[in-house]
């Protein structure tokens, strides 16, 4: 079975971004369900995978990242109230057989995210 992972890298300091709550929810029509809740260590990533085994399916996914809290812990320049809080990524798993790595990348003002290995 494959599994779903993620880490987060800060692109305003260079470095892994440490403490940001990442959620994760699987999306039904209108509707979606919290699947798991994992904070990131010093490494930027989740300590385990965020699903694995029977619990990661083909489906829907969106991944929320608590950016707004990590950025103003760490002092960083922002706007009240900030431009980024919460960063949703919702994606398709088409085959659960196979490994998703969603990494962040993020700034206070900016973000991009692909699907890694």
């Amino acid at each position: 079975m494959g599994q779903l992972t993620t880490h987060i890298l800060d692109i305003m300091s260079g470095k892994p971004a440490a403490g940001v709550k990442v959620e994760v929810f699987a999306v039904d029509g209108d509707g979606r369900e919290r699947l798991a809740m994992a904070v990131t260590n010093q490494d930027g990533r989740c300590e385990k995978p965020l699903l694995a085994d029977s619990a990661f399916g083909a489906g829907t996914y969106e991944l929320l990242f608590h950016v707004g809290d990590y950025f103003a812990a760490g002092g960083a320049a922002q706007s009240e109230p900030p431009f980024l809080d919460v960063v949703p990524v919702r994606f398709c798993v088409a085959d659960a057989e196979r490994d998703y790595h969603v990494p962040l990348l993020v700034s206070a003002y900016a973000y991009s995210t692909y699907r890694g290995s």
